[in-house]
């Protein structure tokens, strides 16, 4: 896939833009976003990623716009798992809901940078070092037990998000601040007459650094998917995009989505065996075993949505037969 410069200046100029026009409009008017509201940004951030897709299919070709498909719909899934981690920060710290969108705004904006970092940094190694997607496949494959672990010790996951990292314990111990938060504010000036910082500083680091270590995780997934770095930067920004209006829809609906860890470990488990394949395939060892490793992006995008789909019909059953689960 031949990008030129300018396009990669254009898409990031574009969605820079789209990003700031966001915060200029929610720094004016910090507020608790309906669920009409939300879920009419979420329609247009579906349908604008639906036509970068055909656009990519024109531009290109069918087969880079499935890899983006793929990619995109693998990193949106994977994202849900963090609006849970973000609900139980935002439930630990207190966070006033008029100031959690401008939080999860600022929060997401940071990992958005830090993902770019990851990806270009991913393609320089696999360029250079075609082993490196057994690694990837090992990294994934532990992350897929981690979200099962977690799943099923869900108490010890609500304790260790609500905790403070090292990072946080850090700055909170050499940053002044108010003790309080004050809308979207993050410096103010204290009674002393000295600027100090509000706690929604806190807020912010503690979602940006959480969403950066599932990237860490999501980064080497989408690459099993495609190599392409406009691709798995665009996949990136579409499905974060739509991450702040998720989390004022779902909120408890997220309880309903039951199995959604066992749906994600399937998922994640498929991904770490693909990466290890096409790894595999790259040195030609599956042919030496008598099987061809590489699977396709058109198999890979009908089981990625076959797995979302029983995922939700399975947790649609066990909700309704246990209404206390999505309570």
């Amino acid at each position: 896939m031949n990008i030129h410069p300018y396009t990669w200046i254009i898409t990031v100029v574009i969605l820079v833009g789209v990003l700031l026009f966001d915060a200029f409009i929610i720094g004016r008017r910090p507020h608790v976003p309906t669920t009409k509201e939300c879920l009419r940004y979420i329609a247009l951030y579906v349908g604008l990623a639906l036509l970068f897709g055909l656009g990519i299919w024109y531009f290109s070709g069918a087969q880079y716009s499935l890899q983006f498909y793929s990619g995109w719909l693998t990193e949106y899934s994977l994202s849900l798992d963090n609006l849970f981690i973000f609900l139980i920060i935002m439930e630990k710290q207190k966070v006033p809901r008029e100031s959690q969108q401008f939080a999860l705004l600022i929060g997401i904006m940071l990992s958005l940078l830090l993902r770019g970092v990851f990806i270009a940094l991913g393609k320089v190694v696999i360029e250079e070092f075609a082993w490196v997607f057994f690694l990837f496949g090992v990294w994934v494959l532990k992350a897929a037990w981690g979200v099962i672990a977690d799943f099923l010790n869900k108490d010890e996951e609500s304790e260790k998000a609500g905790g403070d990292s090292r990072l946080m314990k850090f700055i909170k111990a050499r940053v002044p601040t108010t003790n309080t938060f004050d809308g979207d504010h993050i410096l103010v000036r204290g009674d002393d007459g000295r600027r100090r910082f509000t706690l929604i500083l806190f807020t912010i680091v503690a979602l940006g650094t959480t969403d950066v270590m599932f990237a860490l995780d999501s980064i080497p997934a989408i690459f099993s998917l495609t190599v392409e770095p406009y691709i798995v930067f665009t996949a990136n920004v579409f499905a974060l995009m739509g991450l702040r209006q998720l989390y004022f829809v779902l909120g408890s609906l997220l309880e309903k989505l039951y199995y959604l860890p066992v749906g994600l470990t399937v998922l994640l488990t498929f991904i770490g065996v693909k990466l290890i394949l096409h790894a595999m395939n790259h040195y030609g060892w599956d042919a030496k075993l008598g099987f061809n490793g590489e699977i396709s992006t058109v198999l890979s995008l009908c089981i990625i949505v076959a797995i979302l789909a029983l995922t939700a019909v399975a947790s649609l059953i066990k909700t309704r037969r246990n209404p206390a689960l999505g309570s």
